[in-house]
């Protein structure tokens, strides 16, 4: 049994899912008021200038500080059923299979939220790693439990979670700087689904 290890937004699906999420499950009248405040950070990072993480944890403050958490949750359960499925790579969706077919164990480990990445994994039997949602006294706090999944987070949590030593081969899959400490762990590493050396 090898190990499989994929990334979720641009890997698996499509595009990024983050912003989808966020206009689905956040509150209309957040979103109307975020639309002008974000705009310059939304500039500055199609810029370069400023980092998907901070986006997304600003996003998570606005949107969701002191929202119920089974709201969120039951969002995100509608977001993965209704949402994800047209959003899906085919060819991720294959390569997924072929692992499955060799009887691999194949892990999601995405910067992707719990509150949907969990629900889909679960449909599909995948292992998930990925960031999740703090919750006191059932509401949101707006923050991250613990750090975002991405970067050497990613390859952290993989060998935190997966005794790396009892797989004979490592296969990662990935589409952005912030999936590349993961696949530097991989015997076999796919990024934007080309082989690297």
């Amino acid at each position: 049994m090898n190990l499989a290890l994929f990334d979720f937004d641009g890997t698996i699906t499509q595009r990024e899912m983050f912003a989808a999420f966020m206009q689905f499950a956040a509150p209309r009248r957040r979103l109307m008021l975020g639309m002008p405040l974000f705009a310059p950070l939304v500039a500055g990072y199609k810029l370069g200038m400023v980092s998907g993480s901070t986006i997304r944890a600003q996003s998570i403050r606005f949107g969701f500080r002191g929202v119920p958490a089974t709201h969120v949750r039951m969002m995100g359960q509608r977001f993965a059923e209704e949402m994800l499925p047209a959003a899906l790579r085919p060819q991720a969706l294959k390569r997924i299979q072929w692992h499955r077919d060799q009887g691999d164990k194949i892990v999601v480990v995405s910067g992707a939220l719990d509150v949907y990445l969990e629900h889909w994994c679960s449909q599909h039997g995948l292992d998930v790693i990925c960031s999740r949602l703090e919750i006191v006294d059932g509401r949101l706090t707006g923050r991250y439990r613990g750090l975002q999944c991405v970067g050497t987070e990613k390859s952290r949590r993989v060998r935190e979670t997966c005794e790396l030593e009892r797989f004979p081969l490592v296969y990662a899959y990935g589409d952005t700087p912030e999936d590349l400490d993961m696949l530097s762990m991989a015997h076999h590493k796919y990024y934007r689904w080309q082989a690297l050396a």
